[in-house]
């Protein structure tokens, strides 16, 4: 039983050109499409709801350098993925570099830990934003029927949180019309969470008190670390844009510019956002759902606080669009080489995308948004991006070494020290996660590996 045969380089990309015309995707998308997906895909429930969470619990005012060691861990991991989809510019992103770097069981583990973030992210995602919605409908004096309002806590009185489900839904709907509809929606909404940021930070600034960074580390060196695990979760998606690979028109070239342009206009509108928001309200007050919102009206903005909500929507709705997205091309790849079924990789005559998959990642999903609390489903993203994000950086020096001659359209730096450097860090913030959050993640992977042995190998291609 051979568990590390690999898939080269060369027959993945040639299956993207030439395959079977089936499981063949259509490339419509550019550098710029990129990007803004990329921005669609990062800033959401990150900087809309985590942020007062951790302020007030983790790191206090000094969350500001949370986002800072967050943002190099993964602008360290956004170099490796770079070389990888230049190189290897197909949809499966870690799951399909791994494959081509270590082998079909570390690929079937990393595409079971994508399946994981994608899921689990999308689902807490729906979570944050079905909690802003209810937030705008109470300030017109609308309440939905307890039942309907929450995730299964009988204490509570909550069975499902309807919003949540409805919104994953029509989502997935959105995403089975074609890849061009859902870029246009896409841009729509990322141009108005970014103004609406912009507004928050214009208005919030006249309200900040330099008194309320003071204690700056209420929480020692210990919380700016823990909550950089935590804060993590802002910056995934980006990664999801390498899961696009096989729809982008020039993917040696745009993917890099579309992960790191997106990676670094949301990392400075999270510092911006972290400074202005811990300087209007204390720390200590801002473990709320809504803490951009709750910012301007602690300081009695109420009609602009009431727009950060609708922007709020509209920047989880565009995260949301992503995740679904790119979980639904992992499901694709995976299927495609077999080890899922087939069905999962077939592609619509008409709209060009996988259907069946889609409806499939937003069914899952929707379950889960339904009734999985939002803080039981961060930490797991957290880590399972973590785990991805170092193996895929291992990856390029295993590359660098097996495939030199390999064409590469990016190629990071100072290899092997940055990879190193990169893995290095997200191992460090994964060991800064609870114990429980690691228990669930290695009975996630457990079950994935009796799944690969059941299912996956003795169907995988390459077992023919």
């Amino acid at each position: 039983m051979d568990l590390f045969r690999k898939k080269s380089a060369e027959s993945y990309i040639q299956e993207g050109l030439a395959g079977d015309q089936s499981t063949k995707l259509k490339k419509t998308l550019g550098a710029m499409d990129l990007t803004i997906l990329g921005v669609g895909a990062i800033i959401g429930t990150g900087i809309f709801v985590l942020t007062g969470v951790a302020a007030a619990e983790l790191a206090g005012p000094s969350l500001v350098l949370s986002f800072v060691i967050a943002a190099i861990a993964c602008v360290l991991a956004a170099l490796c993925y770079s070389e990888f989809a230049s190189s290897v510019p197909v949809s499966g992103s870690a799951y399909a570099y791994s494959y081509t770097a270590f082998g079909e069981m570390f690929a079937w583990i990393l595409g079971w830990d994508l399946a994981l973030e994608y899921g689990v992210a999308a689902s807490a995602v729906a979570s944050g934003w079905s909690g802003y919605l209810k937030g705008l409908l109470d300030g017109f004096g609308i309440q939905l029927p307890t039942a309907i309002s929450g995730a299964f806590n009988m204490s509570e009185g909550t069975y499902i949180d309807l919003p949540a489900v409805i919104i994953v839904l029509l989502i997935s709907f959105m995403l089975t019309r074609g890849i061009q509809e859902t870029a246009r929606f896409n841009t729509i909404m990322v141009v108005v969470k970014i103004a609406v940021i912009l507004l928050f930070v214009v208005v919030g600034i006249f309200y900040v008190k330099p008194s309320n960074w003071s204690p700056f580390l209420p929480y020692g060196m210990t919380g700016v670390f823990n909550g950089a695990a935590a804060v993590f979760f802002a910056y995934i998606g980006f990664d999801a844009l390498s899961t696009a690979a096989e729809e982008v028109k020039n993917p040696q070239r745009d993917l890099p510019i579309g992960i790191i342009s997106s990676l670094a206009i949301c990392t400075v509108l999270y510092i911006i956002v972290a400074l202005v928001i811990t300087g209007i309200v204390p720390y200590g007050l801002l473990n709320v759902t809504d803490p951009v919102a709750f910012a301007l009206r602690f300081v009695d903005q109420n009609l602009v606080a009431g727009l950060i909500s609708v922007g709020a929507i509209a920047g989880m709705t565009t995260v949301l669009l992503v995740l679904i997205y790119g979980q639904s091309r992992l499901l694709f790849a995976i299927s495609r080489d077999g080890m899922l079924p087939k069905v999962l990789s077939k592609i619509h005559k008409k709209t060009q995308v996988p259907v069946v998959g889609t409806w499939t990642t937003g069914i899952i999903i929707a379950i889960l948004a339904g009734l999985i609390p939002l803080d039981k489903l961060a930490s797991l993203t957290s880590i399972g991006t973590l785990f991805a994000f170092a193996v895929v950086s291992l990856g390029i020096i295993v590359m660098r070494i097996t495939s030199p001659d390999l064409p590469r359209g990016f190629r990071v730096p100072w290899v092997p020290f940055i990879p190193l450097l990169s893995a290095g860090a997200c191992f460090y913030l994964m060991f800064n996660l609870s114990k429980e959050t690691w228990q669930g993640f290695l009975l996630w992977l457990l079950i994935g590996i009796v799944i690969y042995f059941a299912y996956g190998y003795r169907h995988s291609k390459l077992n023919k």
